[in-house]
């Protein structure tokens, strides 16, 4: 694994499940790429929305909103990406104390809200370890919702994103339920529906505190009628086992997230399951991906691998292996700035400048692959242009 510098713990955000079954969106490769959308008797065009034409191939996630240039998790962020033209708004849920869902990227909330300025909440910092990790700071299942409520989000990396700064302390963070208010509201507004991609965010640990994600998500889809197999949204996660419980509660496409080759799930460790990404990225771990999922959602070194020196490699053959499971593939993350970039399309040295990031968008749209998770959902959209033409 070459060390390449994170945003954030998150490996990986990935891939829109498109469909049931066999049944998933676009084509085999880049000679298939251009002049795409879902129609009947592609893949996924009953994930995408039964009638075939609703949502573009390739099609664009904005990555928890338009984080690039707003807070995280915020209606801000949310808003913004979906006026950007993104053709699907990402969710991380993670639980309150008292069992509600609240979007962050992580249960520790430390660096995406000011808690660390409310004295009355300075008790509760601590530390704890998390998916083998350990943290100190606060976190959402230490307190309720009303309690989450009186906090203000800010942005998580200002190192990266000064000019996101500007916002910090504007948007609260959001309740799972009140994006699903806001996603009905814009729809009636826009007339077309608001797609949502939503990931359990460590669902076994929550599952151990007696705060399971898998029935509080579902139960919430159901209150919004968006629990069955056309629903306009996709179920992601990092544990298969989280997708395998959700497919006995919804009907909703999955996705399996999936980080670097040398990673494990993290359901699989604590299982004692052998296997790596790396075997799950072959024809047969793609095939048993494919026995209760619809997609993959794939580190982007998963498509193309960066070399030694972090620049641009070759194509694997995982987006032909995935069309051939018929899997539709959705990998993260593309960011314009320089420090998220293969090194051979930096510009300078500058963290807050942009690099070229419009030709790394290119690069890997042209593998083919079904759609894109990026923090910049205005230049992601910019490029997949040029895929969707005919």
């Amino acid at each position: 694994m070459h060390k390449r510098q994170q945003p954030g713990r998150r490996k990986v955000l990935g891939a829109a499940a498109l469909g049931a079954g066999a049944a998933v969106l676009g084509a085999a490769g880049p000679a298939g790429a251009a002049g795409r959308t879902a129609a009947s008797g592609d893949r996924g065009a009953a994930g995408h929305g039964g009638g075939g034409h609703e949502l573009p191939v390739p099609l664009i996630v904005g990555h928890r909103g338009a984080s690039g240039y707003r807070p995280e998790h915020t209606f801000g962020s949310y808003q913004l990406a979906l006026d950007m033209g993104a053709d699907i708004i990402e969710q991380d849920v993670v639980p309150t104390k008292d069992g509600h869902l609240v979007c962050r990227h992580e249960n520790d909330i430390t660096a995406t809200t000011d808690v660390a300025d409310h004295p009355e909440f300075a008790d509760r910092k601590t530390t704890k370890t998390v998916d083998g990790e350990k943290h100190t700071g606060w976190f959402t299942e230490d307190f309720t919702l009303a309690e989450i409520k009186t906090l203000r989000a800010k942005e998580r990396i200002p190192g990266n994103r000064q000019h996101n700064t500007l916002y910090d302390g504007v948007w609260e963070v959001p309740s799972f339920d009140e994006v699903l208010q806001w996603a009905e509201r814009e729809g009636r507004k826009r007339g077309r529906r608001v797609w949502l991609h939503i990931e359990t965010k460590h669902p076994t640990y929550f599952r151990k505190l007696g705060l399971g994600l898998e029935e509080r998500l579902a139960k919430a889809l159901r209150k919004y009628g968006r629990h069955k197999k056309h629903a306009p949204n996709f179920l992601q996660s990092f544990e298969p086992s989280s997708l395998q419980r959700l497919g006995k509660l919804v009907d909703c496409p999955k996705v399996v997230l999936l980080s670097t080759p040398d990673t494990q799930p993290w359901d699989f460790l604590e299982s004692g399951d052998p296997r790596t990404v790396a075997d799950l990225i072959t024809p047969k771990g793609l095939a048993w991906i494919a026995g209760f999922a619809q997609g993959i959602g794939p580190d982007l070194t998963v498509i193309i691998p960066w070399d030694k020196d972090d620049k641009l490699g070759e194509p694997t053959s995982v987006v032909k292996d995935a069309h051939a499971a018929g899997l539709v593939l959705h990998p993260y993350t593309v960011r314009n700035e320089n420090p998220f970039l293969p090194a051979d399309h930096r510009r300078g040295s500058d963290p807050q400048a942009y690099g070229d990031s419009l030709a790394v968008f290119r690069a890997y749209l042209g593998t083919g692959i079904d759609g894109l998770f990026s923090d910049n959902p205005d230049t992601a959209l910019l490029a997949a242009a040029e895929f969707r033409k005919g």
